[in-house]
């Protein structure tokens, strides 16, 4: 079983586990770190001795190689020594949760799904997304059903998801 860890670390401050409790489920994991404050840096985490005869070829083939792997590879350092990830992925959900709680009663704005992640997910009107993607760059997730995709990481500040929730609310009147 494969893994996709764009998202390990939020997951894991979720859950209040470790990175190794999620790790034993797999036989091959992603962790990512981009979203956790690295630059490029990915990690393939092979769980199954038996797969890792063939893991340098695939590599490889899948363009994984950069001539100065340890580079990257010296970001997991930082970001595993004393649960750097833990601590990032906290603030990145904290904040999706600030963003949820400051339009629990918006006018217009409603949250889909339970905020268990740095990721959250409402519907509003198509004018409303319009207008608000003149000033924020978002996703918008489904478009039949009008639901965009706000996201948070490991530096989004109070003051940021405090803006967007005014713009947000702002919005309403022009819609």
């Amino acid at each position: 079983m494969y893994i996709d860890g764009a998202r390990l670390a939020n997951a894991g401050a979720y859950l209040n586990c470790e990175l190794s409790d999620l790790a034993a489920h797999a036989d091959v994991l992603s962790f990512g770190g981009t979203k956790n404050g690295a630059v490029a840096a990915e990690a393939v985490i092979v769980m199954r001795d038996e797969l890792i005869a063939d893991l340098p070829y695939l590599r490889k083939q899948q363009m994984q190689l950069g001539s100065k792997m340890r580079f990257v590879a010296a970001q997991f350092t930082a970001l595993l020594e004393d649960k750097l990830w833990m601590r990032s992925a906290q603030h990145a959900n904290g904040m999706a949760a600030r963003l949820a709680e400051g339009l629990k009663d918006a006018a217009g704005v409603t949250i889909r799904y339970p905020v268990q992640s740095n990721a959250v997910f409402a519907a509003l009107s198509p004018e409303r997304i319009r207008a608000l993607q003149r000033e924020w760059t978002f996703h918008t997730w489904d478009e039949r059903e009008n639901v965009v995709r706000w996201m948070t990481a490991f530096d989004t500040a109070e003051a940021d998801v405090d803006a967007f929730v005014a713009a947000i609310r702002a919005s309403a009147s022009g819609a």
